[in-house]
């Protein structure tokens, strides 16, 4: 579990962030949604702690991550996965490479057992046949299948998604979301996905968060969203249909 306790950021002379407070659950996919602008893109790097606030706590289990020590702090980050908006992987690395990447820098199995979990990867996210395909070779969809595969390749306790469903038709939406749901269920993370998309809020969204100009201004999940009264977030719905 993250929790977030009165999150403020500021650049010179513009606030950000004005004191969010958030509980993001293992086991569910969380999502931080809000218009572009709105303050959910610094928020989650300050939750990943690419970002430092300058007022609050981001507990991950009790660990703030932005006062541990620089060994702990590395140690943590070991339990994360990384979903890039675009895809983020090596040009040069053939599709098995990418997804070895982060075992050989950061595992300490043999060549044989990282081999070995990066192709249970990829069998997981349906591309065992596409090992020695370079990523320019592969469509949008394929390639952030892969980044999902590299993602979840040192099972990580927390996932974090940055808007995975961007340049993507629907149907390839589709899986990326099924698969971000069924990887958090299978192996209980915790997962955070930041997004506009509003199907994959629809669709995955067991708890929800919508960022107005800096501030919390709703919280739920997929079953209340279309039944709030909430105005801004009301509009912002309207604004989809």
């Amino acid at each position: 579990m993250i929790t977030i306790t009165d999150i403020h950021k500021h650049f010179e002379d513009q606030k950000v962030l004005h004191g969010i407070s958030a509980r993001f659950e293992e086991g569910k996919t969380n999502l931080i949604i809000g218009r572009s602008g709105s303050g959910k893109t610094v928020l989650l790097r300050c939750i990943v702690g690419l970002l430092t606030p300058d007022q609050g706590e981001v507990l991950y289990d009790g660990r703030d991550i932005h006062q541990l020590p620089k060994r702990e702090g590395a140690l943590l980050r070991q339990e994360m996965g990384m979903l890039f908006q675009g895809a983020a992987l090596f040009d040069s690395m053939d599709v098995l490479h990418n997804v070895l990447f982060p075992l050989q820098m950061f595992s300490s199995k043999t060549y044989r057992e990282q081999l070995d979990r990066a192709r249970f990867c990829l069998d997981r996210v349906g591309l065992t046949d596409a090992e020695k395909k370079m990523p320019s070779e592969l469509s949008g969809g394929m390639q952030k299948r892969v980044a999902i595969a590299r993602a979840i390749a040192l099972e990580p306790r927390y996932l974090f998604c940055d808007e995975p469903n961007s340049g993507l038709d629907p149907i390839s939406s589709r899986i990326i979301d099924s698969l971000i749901s069924d990887i958090t269920h299978e192996y209980g993370i915790t997962t955070i996905v930041n997004t506009h998309d509003m199907a994959s809020v629809r669709n995955i969204g067991q708890q929800i968060l919508f960022i107005h100009e800096g501030h919390a201004d709703w919280s739920g999940n997929n079953t209340t969203l279309e039944s709030t009264a909430t105005p801004r977030l009301r509009e912002f719905l309207d604004s989809d249909k």
